[in-house]
């Protein structure tokens, strides 16, 4: 019988279970401030927002910037649907960019071609996210930026513990960066994300609004509300709750290790599967930390990932571009031909299983099946 290596396994420790147990105990102090605290450490970053999921966190950034009916935000079509879906939210309006054909980033030469030919004073920024782990040209993106003059928000939920020639990703030039603690899991066991900025204006205004944008004489250790309180704008209900908070902070002071196993993985992954027919190793162009890897299969990647998974094998796909999905496409008349590089792109790719507690045993097994798949390919 075929072993069974699933796409993602959460890694759960006794870290997890006593920081857990400190809140069900009602002991310590708040697990919420000290995940805001541990990521103000951790990257440099000077304001740190929790909240509840990385979805959240990238609308509360869109809050934060005061995002109006008609504003146009630029984005990369391969993203997941969650970074224009904030956009829409506020009636405004995502521009897609077609993305490298390396790294599967948003192409810069096409962002700059983009920001070229729209003068419009409603194009606000750009969400740009670090597709599996590698960021783009980030010293290139903020020079763009500040010559055309718009702000930026990197979706950073594959790059979470992540690097960028060295420096943590959170406080590299960014106005705003988001975090997600579960990106590929649709069933999280814990959701929680982080809004990392430096402007004390877009910070106050993002912890207004992550809880109804309710001004009151404060809150308890429990979150009870002090009974006077005003509401002084149009708020959400983005706040962590501290069981979630407890799980992330356990999983946040354990991720350099986390992310040197995957590296070792993905390493094995290089050396074993390089030359071997029909698939294509990930480019490695900057610092890289894998939250996923991903191959490019020549042709039938389909066929591929089906008998994979007949193997034990299972697989996912970052992404399919959003210039495919039907509202998407209906509400902006888009063309399968209109973003070659991210079809041919989406057409090829596969994301083998990458996580910390895969075993040696695990990934030789993932590289054999591997193998024995691509000498029947057809």
């Amino acid at each position: 019988m075929a072993r069974e290596i699933p796409f993602f396994k959460p890694d759960i420790t006794e870290a997890e279970r006593q920081q857990i147990q400190e809140v069900l105990d009602l002991e310590g102090a708040s697990k919420i401030d000290a995940l805001e605290e541990a990521f103000v450490k951790k990257t440099g970053a000077t304001h740190a927002v929790s909240t509840n999921s990385g979805t959240s966190a990238l609308h509360l950034a869109m809050c934060a910037m005061d995002l109006k009916r008609g504003d146009k935000i630029v984005c990369s079509v391969n993203s997941f649907p969650s970074v224009p879906e904030v956009v829409r939210h506020f009636d405004a309006e995502p521009i897609f960019v077609d993305i490298d054909s390396e790294d599967y980033n948003i192409d810069l030469d096409a962002l700059e071609k983009v920001l070229e030919a729209n003068t419009s004073k409603k194009l606000k920024g750009a969400i740009v996210n670090h597709v599996g782990g590698q960021p783009t040209d980030l010293d290139r993106l903020y020079e763009i930026a500040a010559r055309y003059n718009i702000k930026i928000v990197e979706d950073a939920s594959d790059a979470l513990g992540g690097t960028y020639n060295g420096r943590p990703i959170g406080a590299t030039g960014a106005d705003i960066t988001c975090f997600s603690f579960s990106p590929h899991m649709k069933h999280s066991i814990a959701s929680a994300g982080m809004l990392l900025c430096e402007d004390d204006n877009l910070h106050e205004r993002a912890t207004l609004l992550r809880n109804h944008a309710i001004e009151s004489s404060g809150w308890d250790r429990y979150g009870n509300l002090e009974y006077i309180y005003d509401v002084v704008d149009i708020g959400c209900k983005y706040d962590i709750s501290l069981l979630d908070a407890a799980y992330a902070l356990a999983q946040y002071n354990r991720v350099d290790k986390m992310i040197a196993r995957r590296q070792q993985i993905a390493k094995m992954y290089d050396e074993a599967l390089a030359g071997v027919k029909h698939v294509t190793v990930p480019v490695k162009k900057r610092d890289h930390i894998y939250q996923l890897y991903i191959v490019r299969i020549d042709r039938n990647r389909d066929g591929f990932a089906r008998e994979l998974k007949e193997r034990g094998v299972h697989t996912g796909l970052h992404y399919i571009p959003l210039h495919l999905m039907s509202y998407y496409k209906q509400k902006y008349g888009l063309r399968v031909n209109d973003f070659q590089q991210a079809l041919q792109t989406y057409q090829q790719v596969l994301s083998l299983p990458i996580y910390h507690n895969m075993s040696d045993s695990d990934v030789e097994y993932v590289c054999e099946m591997v193998k024995e798949v691509a000498s029947e390919h057809i």
